[in-house]
């Protein structure tokens, strides 16, 4: 009986020392999926009425994954690996601006620095880290293998995220240019842009520090000077060019 007794006190330590581990860097992959049917929808106003011949050439998810490298004091988010969706190609002009954007956070200096491609230009945007304000709720649930909170935001006045993060891994970054949360975001919804960021693997060894570094290409700007050339680019685009200019700022 005491040997059945130790047994069980020596497992028990040995999974309560493995749910205390906190990890410090590493890289996450990011599954990101974006329902092109409610794209299209969003589009009806503008009487488009090719939407339904639209939805019956194409997939309803746009899937493509992306990779962020994090340490305790910066993360870079990049394109990953390229899956191939059956069914039609998206157009370029129908995905939107800034589809496949690389985002350097550096939380010591507090600033951004993205690489946007919109259309046939490349803007380098340098600026200081967004000032999020989370409201934390109750909610939980286990993505990648980690137990996550849920937090909800609004960013841009009327941007509603949902956010899930675990404190498992330290560093306070995410997906994209959304961080703030006590711990690393491994999933989001964005209810308005009809897309979803989920986490679908860790890895903590094997990643060289070197290759978390800001890019260096693009036209450089600031988000305003970003925002102010995209309004009166796309001033008469309609739900098109809101749209275009959302995710160029996001």
């Amino acid at each position: 009986m005491n040997k059945f007794l130790c047994f069980i006190f020596l497992l028990t330590a040995s999974v309560t020392h493995a749910q205390n581990i906190f990890i410090s860097s590493g890289k996450i992959e990011f599954e990101k999926k974006v329902n092109m049917y409610k794209e299209l929808e969003s589009f009806s106003s503008d009487g488009n009425s090719w939407i339904a011949q639209m939805k019956k050439m194409m997939p309803q998810y746009n899937t493509t994954y992306f990779d962020l490298y994090f340490d305790t004091s910066k993360t870079l988010y990049k394109p990953g690996k390229v899956v191939t969706t059956p069914g039609m190609k998206m157009p370029e002009w129908f995905q939107g601006t800034a589809t496949n954007n690389v985002v350097y956070d550096d939380f010591t200096n507090g600033q951004m620095t993205s690489q946007k491609n919109i259309y046939e230009n490349t803007y380098l945007v340098t600026d200081s880290l967004r000032n999020i304000e989370w409201k934390m709720t109750s909610e939980m649930r286990e993505i990648a293998g980690f137990q996550c909170h849920r937090a909800e935001t609004i960013i841009m006045d009327s941007i509603y995220i949902i956010a899930f993060y675990t404190d498992q891994i330290i560093p306070s970054g995410g997906p994209e240019s959304i961080h703030g949360l006590p711990g690393m975001i491994l999933g989001m919804v964005i209810p308005r842009m009809h897309a979803t960021w989920f986490a679908t693997g860790v890895q903590v060894t094997g990643i060289k520090p070197e290759i978390i570094q800001a890019p260096q290409k693009g036209k450089k700007v600031s988000n305003k000077e970003l925002y102010r050339q995209l309004q009166s680019a796309m001033k008469d685009w309609g739900n098109m060019g809101q749209r275009n200019i959302w995710l160029a700022l996001f």
